[in-house]
């Protein structure tokens, strides 16, 4: 067995499969499931295991699973679920109708010059047929067409990264999903929030026809048995103190915990479960190691680059800060290092933002207005840049949130500023 068969980030795991502190909203899935008659809304932030829970539990076989990534229009996801079933679509439709009568015979025309002109069959008593094909378009009802395939088969329709769907297109689904949940479509609907902010959960079509589910970033705690699993399954001894740092790392996300332990293994040259068991000290060279392979399986280069850029500057330019360690920068760079430095964070109290430029200034610091400002554009430049809501700014509470645990682990250990 190769280690990439048991710490397995990018797909369904089967030996690192935690799920102790999901077994409540297990059940209340498959109870919803059985009931018939609801949408299941699962809301929670990215990476935080939505997509691995829905697959492990339903099982990959008994679900059409579709992504909003792409979609401009309900008829846009209808055909992703009739591509996977294959359904095939008719787009015209071929009509025939026939002509008949009689010709009256001539000295000096033939037969053949009649059938240059007509399609058909010229008899020899002069009588004739025609026949003329047609093809016109024809209109397809996506939503009973839906239904009828999928209430045959008998499987879930599920819907990952529902956010991802112009909000317009949004509010026609849920439309259209009621009709089919009243007609016996099952559909799991999962989505990361944004302000509190869920069409499918405020549309008042749906009231009374959903069910939610809420996620969170796991608990350190728990994204430590990933490592304890998985390392015991490969024959692999590692000193908890690293374990501890891995699970830190990892800022709630499953996904990126099973990849710095896979990282881990292959930066001890385990890639085949060892005949001898290996064990693994606490090593800080070693754990910087880990984090920099890892760091490469995400790319956050661009837009972080126009964030240290910042907006356009109007009127002055803005005022350049001397760093502790020699390197200097805007407010827009300030805040960006603060983000990155210890320990790992993704919700950020002003109060919290400031003390930690503050500690890494030689003097001047950044004023609290600038930094707020510098919250607000940077928010606006990098959900712009990356085409997703990775970071929010809460001008209301102050609050600054990292929504990904990618973009932060990219923060700390792809060395862009100092």
């Amino acid at each position: 067995m190769k280690v990439n068969d048991i710490f397995t980030p990018g797909k369904l795991p089967t030996w690192t499969y935690v799920d102790d502190h999901l077994k409540g909203k297990g059940q209340q899935l498959l109870d919803a499931l059985e009931d018939g008659s609801t949408l299941v809304s699962i809301s929670g932030p990215s990476k935080s295991g939505k997509t691995v829970f829905v697959e492990h539990l339903i099982g990959k076989n008994n679900l059409i699973q579709v992504t909003g990534a792409g979609i401009h229009s309900t008829a846009d996801l209808w055909l992703k679920v009739f591509h996977l079933i294959g359904t095939s679509i008719p787009s015209t439709i071929t009509t025939e109708s026939s002509k008949s009568g009689t010709i009256a015979s001539t000295g000096g025309l033939e037969g053949n010059a009649i059938v240059g002109k007509v399609k058909g069959e010229v008899s020899s008593s002069g009588t004739f047929a025609t026949q003329n094909a047609k093809t016109k378009s024809i209109a397809i009802d996506y939503l009973q067409l839906l239904i009828q395939e999928v209430t045959k088969l008998g499987l879930v329709i599920f819907i990952d990264d529902f956010h991802y769907i112009p909000r317009d297109v949004q509010s026609d689904l849920t439309k259209q999903i009621k009709e089919a949940i009243r007609q016996g479509v099952k559909f799991i609907c999962a989505s990361v929030p944004y302000h509190s902010d869920d069409v499918i959960r405020s549309n008042p079509d749906l009231r009374g026809r959903i069910f939610s589910i809420d996620f969170d970033y796991w608990g350190y705690e728990v994204l430590k048995m990933i490592a304890h699993k998985g390392f015991q399954k490969a024959n692999i001894e590692c000193n908890e103190i690293m374990i501890n740092l891995l699970a830190t790392e990892s800022a709630g996300s499953p996904q990126l915990m099973q990849y710095l332990c896979l990282n881990t293994c292959y930066e001890v040259d385990v890639r085949d479960m060892p005949r001898k068991t290996v064990r693994i000290g606490l090593d800080q060279n070693l754990f910087e190691s880990i984090c920099k392979r890892t760091v490469q399986s995400t790319n956050f280069s661009s837009v972080v680059n126009k964030m240290i850029e910042g907006p356009k500057p109007r009127g002055s330019d803005r005022k350049i800060f001397m760093s502790k360690d020699g390197w200097q920068g805007d407010v827009y760079s300030f805040l960006i290092k603060a983000l990155s430095l210890n320990p790992p964070q993704l919700n950020f109290r002003y109060q919290s933002l400031v003390y930690r430029i503050s500690k890494i200034c030689e003097n001047d610091t950044p004023s609290g207005s600038s930094i707020t400002s510098a919250c607000h554009y940077a928010t606006i430049i990098a959900n712009d840049a990356a085409e997703d809501k990775i970071i929010e700014w809460d001008s209301d509470n102050d609050v600054f949130d990292i929504r990904d645990p990618y973009f932060l682990f990219y923060l700390r250990w792809a060395e862009i500023i100092g």
